[in-house]
Parts: C-alpha cells; sequence; structure tokens
C-alpha cells in the first residue's frame, strides 16, 4: 500500500521504498504493466502469475499477444546496497520515465509511473471513483 515519489537517475536506477523493499525479496521481477506503467512481483507472486498465464489458451491469439509482451520484457532484479533498481531501458520506454516517478502498492504487486501519467490517470479515476465502485458492486 501507498504512493512514494521518487526520482531515476540517468543510469536508470530507481530507489524502491523501504516499505516494499522489506516485502520484496530477492530477486524479483518487474516488467510491463498496464496503463502505461511497470508492474513489481516478488518471486512468489510472479510464479502465481505465471501458472496462470500458462493455464491461457495457446490457441488464441489474444492470449500469445499478451503472454509475449508480458514476458518479453519481464526482467529479475536484485536492488543494490543504496534499495535501488536498475530498470532497463525497454521498461523505462514502455513506462515513459525520464525523471519524477510514482511507486505505489497494489495489492500484491508494486506499480511504477511516471509522475505525469499517474496525476494523469489518477485524476481521471478519482472523477470516476463513485461510478467505478458502482459499476464494481463493491461493499466497503
Amino acid at each position: 500500500m501507498g504512493e512514494y515519489k521518487h526520482v531515476i537517475d540517468s543510469k536508470g536506477r530507481l530507489i524502491i521504498p523501504a516499505k516494499f523493499r522489506d516485502q520484496l525479496g530477492t530477486p524479483f521481477v518487474i516488467t510491463r504493466g498496464l496503463d502505461g506503467c511497470l508492474f513489481g512481483y516478488p518471486q512468489t507472486e510472479w510464479q502465481s502469475l505465471e501458472a496462470k498465464l500458462k493455464t491461457l489458451p495457446l490457441t488464441k491469439r489474444d492470449a500469445r499477444a499478451f503472454v509475449r509482451f508480458l514476458y518479453s520484457a519481464a526482467t529479475e532484479c536484485v536492488l543494490d546496497k543504496q534499495g535501488r533498481v536498475n530498470i532497463p531501458p525497454v521498461l523505462r520506454k514502455h513506462a515513459d520515465l525520464t525523471k519524477d516517478c510514482v511507486i505505489i502498492g497494489v495489492s500484491n504487486r508494486f506499480e511504477i509511473w511516471s509522475a505525469d501519467r499517474w496525476q494523469s490517470y489518477s485524476g481521471d479515476t478519482a472523477a470516476n471513483f463513485d461510478e467505478i465502485a458502482e459499476d464494481l458492486e463493491i461493499d466497503f
């Protein structure tokens, strides 16, 4: 849980919040996410996702495309002594990570967003939050 702001450096290194580092373990996986962000998973959660992906029908074009896109950029990561992870260029490009970043906790994963994309996405979502909740029929 939570939202944290950090800056990615010119070498593609980004500090992972201490709160997340304690739960990540090593190695962990970062890959392309949905909505223009990156998804990060502890190894156990990545293995669980892999098991689900293996059940997708190979005969379905969308299933093949989704799995290829997700796996082709997936990277096993380790933190350096300063708690930073090196984000590969292909992932930085996907999420448009150039300077200011936002890292958010989302259930079993964390997400890395460019600050601009996150501001736009969260602003749009906040404006429709009540409608989204109603459509999902969530009881609080």
